[in-house]
C-alpha cells in the first residue's frame, strides 16, 4: 500500500465506510461524503476504500471517481465557483464574467484551483438558471446577471472576508 498521507483523517474515512456498511453498493455515497470532508478525492483515500470494502480494488474505486464529473480528484477551493456557459449565459456576456475571474484568480496553466486553496474556477454547460443569466455560482449561492465589473466586486469581499480572518 503506497505511503498514507498525514492530511487524511482514516478514522473519519472509516466512520464513512462503516456508516455505509462497507458495501460496494454505497460507493457513490461513500465518495460523496468523502469529497465532502476533503473537497476532492485524496489518491490514497481511493486505495483505501477500494481495499477495505469486499469485491472492491483501488483501480474500481477510481474507475468510478474518474468517471462521474461530480468527483475531482484535484483539491478544491474554499470557494468554489462555477461559471455558467449555456447558450443563455453564453449570449448574456458569460465569457467576459470568466474572463474577470481568471485576471483576479490566476491558476497555473492546467489546475482549477488557485495555490492558496482558496478558489476553485470551473465553467458549467448549463446551471438551469437561464432567466438569471449570465449566472455565476459561488459555494450553492447564485449570483444572477453578472459582468466583469460585478463578479470583481463578489471576489473582493470574499477576499476581504477571508484577510480579517472569517
Amino acid at each position: 500500500m503506497a505511503e498514507l498521507k498525514s492530511s487524511v483523517d482514516f478514522k473519519k474515512i472509516d466512520e464513512i465506510l462503516q456508516e455505509f456498511g462497507y458495501e460496494k453498493t454505497n460507493l457513490i455515497s461513500v465518495l460523496q461524503r468523502i469529497q465532502g470532508v476533503y473537497r476532492y478525492l485524496p489518491e490514497d483515500v481511493i486505495s483505501y476504500v477500494g481495499e477495505k470494502v469486499e469485491g472492491l480494488s483501488p483501480a474500481t474505486v477510481h474507475g468510478v471517481a474518474t468517471f462521474y464529473a461530480q468527483f475531482s480528484l484535484e483539491p478544491k477551493g474554499k470557494y468554489q465557483i462555477k461559471v455558467c456557459d449555456g447558450t443563455a449565459c453564453h449570449v448574456r456576456g458569460s465569457m467576459p464574467v470568466l474572463e474577470e475571474l481568471k485576471k483576479k484568480l490566476p491558476m497555473e496553466k492546467g489546475k482549477m484551483t488557485t495555490k492558496d486553496g482558496l478558489f476553485s474556477l470551473e465553467t458549467v454547460n448549463c446551471l438551469g438558471a437561464c432567466g438569471l443569466a449570465p449566472a455565476v455560482v459561488i459555494n450553492e449561492k447564485v449570483y444572477p446577471q453578472m459582468t466583469p465589473d460585478a463578479i470583481s466586486m463578489v471576489i473582493d469581499t470574499i477576499l476581504k472576508e477571508n484577510n480579517n480572518g472569517n
